[in-house]
């Protein structure tokens, strides 16, 4: 997400994270980041109330200079404690993003973070889909086995309408333009409390 170093893009009216919980969540990113790479024990959770809360979420790795992607992992369910599922993801967007290979500790400091915190998601009947508002609602699109998230702020970064946003979730979900449309498939939406170092 291209926003300046600290800001914050709030897809949720009334977010329920404080500035200090989301400090101690980038923190705990990092920190965790930083532990898996060197073979030490993952950190401790901080003692912020936010990291009790169960939501998903999302961390991605950009480069600080010219914000290429260079990983991003998520768990949309809130069935666990943040602050877990924020330690487990981070990891996992460092070391496990199929599309890249796993980051070294000397590019470690090059590497911004962002978080995305998500509301539970929220299935959308497909005629309801006209609704859908770019910048403030994320996609989950689930057919059969395949699935596939694409977080609210992609739509606005690539400049895609709600047609255009649909149709790039079931692309990723490996599934044809259109498929949204289908009965067999289940869209649903969510909102995010999006924040970066």
């Amino acid at each position: 997400m291209r926003t300046p170093s600290g800001a914050e893009s709030n897809t949720i009216e009334d977010p329920e994270l404080t500035a200090t919980d989301r400090a101690a969540l980038l923190a705990l990113a990092r920190s965790a980041i930083e532990a898996a790479l060197s073979g030490r024990p993952p950190p401790g959770l901080p003692g912020v109330p936010g990291v009790g809360l169960r939501r998903g979420a999302f961390v991605t790795l950009e480069h600080r200079e010219g914000h290429d992607l260079r990983g991003c992992i998520g768990h949309i369910m809130g069935d666990r404690p943040l602050g877990e599922v924020i330690r487990q993801v981070a990891v996992s967007a460092a070391r496990s993003d199929p599309r890249f290979p796993p980051v070294q500790p000397d590019e470690l400091a090059g590497l911004r973070i962002e978080i995305s915190v998500l509301t539970a998601p929220v299935h959308v009947a497909t005629s309801e889909l006209c609704g859908l508002v770019i910048g403030r609602d994320g996609l989950l699109v689930r057919r059969g086995r395949a699935q596939a998230v694409l977080l609210p702020q992609v739509a606005s970064e690539q400049g895609l309408g709600p047609e255009a946003f649909l149709n790039a979730v079931c692309h990723k979900a490996g599934l044809a333009p259109g498929s949204w449309r289908e009965p067999d498939t289940n869209v649903f939406t969510f909102r995010a409390d999006v924040f970066v170092e």
